[in-house]
């Protein structure tokens, strides 16, 4: 999840340097997997929270990571969002919210 919360970190201002829209499309697009992953995450230290309570400490360090790093994804898609806009005029960000909000 870090690698690639990383990448695209590095896609996004790659994409505002190079005004690419289409590396934006991609930061974009790879947020949800970033945000499946840190729910899957949560749910697994959750789990084992449940089953040893001496893991409680170090799996809920764990899961702020985990939600740091979601938040890094997260910045990086709204800046990919954002030059999507600044280049094409097309705004894509409450797209973004809409559709991960209805199942």
């Amino acid at each position: 999840m870090a690698e690639l919360a990383q990448t695209m970190l590095r896609d996004s201002l790659n994409s505002y340097v190079r005004h690419s829209t289409t590396l934006g499309t991609e930061v974009v697009a790879r947020d949800a997997l970033v945000d499946d992953l840190e729910m899957n995450v949560s749910r697994e230290l959750v789990g084992a929270m449940l089953g040893k309570s001496e893991t409680i400490e170090s799996a809920l360090d764990l899961i702020l990571i985990s939600r740091h790093v979601e938040r890094i994804a997260d910045h990086a898609a709204s800046i990919a969002a954002e030059v999507i806009f600044m280049v094409s005029g097309r705004d894509i960000r409450h797209q973004r919210k809409e559709s991960s909000t209805v199942s």
